[in-house]
C-alpha cells in the first residue's frame, strides 16, 4: 500500500509541518525576523540558502507555502500582504508600458481601481470583458495582451466563468490566465488543473477562516512566471508578517471541516430566501435557477457560503430597517470567516462592459458557522422590520 499523501483533506492536515526528532511542536511557530544569521562564511555565501533575510520569509512562511502548494497542486507559491496585493503585484510582474490586460467585468472592485488608476498611469491598457464570454475571449486578445484575469464566481454578482475554455485559448495565445479563486478556496475548484497559469487566493478569507489576518497567495506551475512574480515581490519590498502566516496556516488545517458547513448553511439560506415574496432573485451558483448552474456543476465539487439576493424595488428606509434588525448577521467587508455577514452592495458602480440593470438592491450574504435555524430566524425578523418600515411609510 502506498503511503503517498493524495487526498486534499489529508494534505491540509499533514503538509508544512515540522519533522524534527525526537520531540517537536505540531506546527511551526511564528518565526519573526529581520536578520538571519549564518554560522560560517560558506553558509553565508552559498547560492542555495533556504533563508536569507526576514523580508523574504522565515521557516513559518516556507511551511505555509508548502501547504498551499499541496492544496493548489502547484510547484511554486508566493505570498503577498493581501488578496488584492496578490492580484495587483502579479499583473505588474507580467506587464510593461504598452501592455494590454483583460479583466473580467465582475472583478473584485478594488482591482478595478488599481487598473483604472495605477495601471493607466503606468501606460498599461485595461479592457473589461463579459464574464460569460468563454472561448470567445479569443476575439479580445491582442498581440500586446499580457494577462487575462478571471474571477469565478464573481464575489458580488456570482457569474461563473468557463475557466477551461478561457484557459485553452489563453494557452494557445501564450497569455497567462490568472484566476481569483477565493470563492472556492481551491478546495471546491482548482484552477491550475483546469488549465489556468496562475491561481490566486485571498487567504484572508476561507484559508485563515477567522477574520483576524490579511494575506494573499499566488500559485503556479510555470517556472518563468514564478521568477517574474518573485522578483517583483522582492523589488517592490512586499513582505508578509509571520504572525499572519501562522494564523492562516492554522486556519488552513480546518478548511476541510469548515467549508462543508458554510456550503450547507449557504444553500439552506439561499433556498429559504428563494421563497420570500420580498426577493426578486437569489444569486447562488448551486441553485438550478442560476443561469450558470450547469457550468458550476461541471467544474466545481461544492459551494462556499457566499451568495447574493436582489430585493424587489424598495426604499432605503426599508433596507436600513432590515440591516438594523439583524442579530447574528454582521455588517462589514470581507467574508470567509466563521461569522455570518450581510451587506447591501451597489454593483452598478463597478460594471462597464455588462451594465447592471436590476432595479432592486443587491444584498451579499456570507453564511457562517452559527446554527442555521438561528440564521433563518434572524432573517425572518429582519424581513418583518423591512415590511413594517414599508407599512409605516405607506
Amino acid at each position: 500500500m502506498s503511503n503517498k499523501i493524495s487526498k486534499t483533506d489529508t494534505q491540509l492536515a499533514a503538509t508544512g509541518r515540522p519533522k524534527r526528532r525526537p520531540a517537536h511542536t505540531v506546527s511551526y511557530p511564528p518565526e519573526r525576523a529581520s536578520t538571519i544569521l549564518f554560522p560560517t562564511y560558506e553558509d553565508f555565501t552559498s547560492g542555495d540558502r533556504p533563508l536569507l533575510y526576514g523580508r523574504f520569509g522565515t521557516t513559518t512562511h516556507r511551511a505555509f507555502e508548502q501547504s498551499i502548494a499541496a492544496l493548489e497542486e502547484a510547484t511554486y507559491v508566493h505570498l503577498a500582504p493581501s488578496g488584492l496585493a496578490a492580484i495587483t503585484l502579479t499583473i505588474i510582474a507580467l506587464s510593461a508600458p504598452g501592455s494590454h490586460v483583460l479583466v473580467t467585468d465582475n472583478a473584485y472592485d478594488p482591482v478595478r481601481g488599481f487598473c483604472d488608476r495605477l495601471l493607466n498611469q503606468l501606460g498599461i491598457d485595461t479592457e473589461y470583458y463579459n464574464p460569460r464570454t468563454g472561448k470567445n475571449i479569443e476575439q479580445l486578445i491582442r498581440p500586446e495582451t499580457t494577462v487575462i484575469l478571471a474571477e469565478s464566481p464573481g464575489s458580488l454578482t456570482f457569474e461563473v466563468q468557463d475557466i477551461p475554455a478561457i484557459a485553452k485559448v489563453a494557452a494557445q495565445k501564450s497569455v497567462p490566465l490568472l484566476v481569483d479563486n477565493t470563492w472556492a478556496a481551491s478546495y471546491f475548484f482548482k484552477p491550475l488543473t483546469a488549465g489556468a497559469a496562475i491561481s490566486i487566493l485571498s487567504a484572508t478569507k476561507y484559508i485563515a477562516g477567522h477574520a483576524d489576518c490579511l494575506l494573499g497567495t499566488i500559485a503556479t506551475n510555470d517556472a518563468s512566471l514564478s521568477v517574474k512574480i518573485g522578483r517583483t515581490l522582492r523589488q517592490i519590498g512586499s513582505n508578509v508578517s509571520s504572525d499572519d502566516v501562522f494564523l492562516a496556516h492554522r486556519g488552513l488545517r480546518t478548511l476541510a471541516a469548515r467549508l462543508p458547513v458554510h456550503e450547507r448553511h449557504g444553500l439552506a439560506l439561499a433556498k429559504w430566501l428563494s421563497e420570500r415574496p420580498e426577493i426578486a432573485t437569489v444569486l447562488h451558483p448551486a441553485l438550478t435557477s442560476h443561469p450558470d448552474n450547469a457550468l458550476w456543476k461541471r467544474d466545481f465539487t461544492g459551494a462556499s457560503g457566499l451568495f447574493g439576493f436582489i430585493l424587489k424595488p424598495c426604499d432605503e428606509q426599508q433596507v436600513a430597517a432590515f440591516c438594523n434588525s439583524m442579530t447574528y448577521f454582521g455588517m462589514g467587508y470581507s467574508w470567509g470567516g466563521f461569522e455570518s455577514l450581510l451587506i447591501p452592495t451597489p454593483p452598478q458602480k463597478y460594471r462597464s462592459t455588462v451594465p447592471w440593470t436590476h432595479n432592486g438592491t443587491l444584498m451579499r450574504v456570507h453564511a457562517g458557522l452559527e446554527d442555521v435555524g438561528d440564521l433563518v430566524n434572524d432573517l425572518d425578523l429582519a424581513f418583518a422590520a423591512f415590511n413594517a418600515a414599508k407599512d409605516t411609510k405607506g
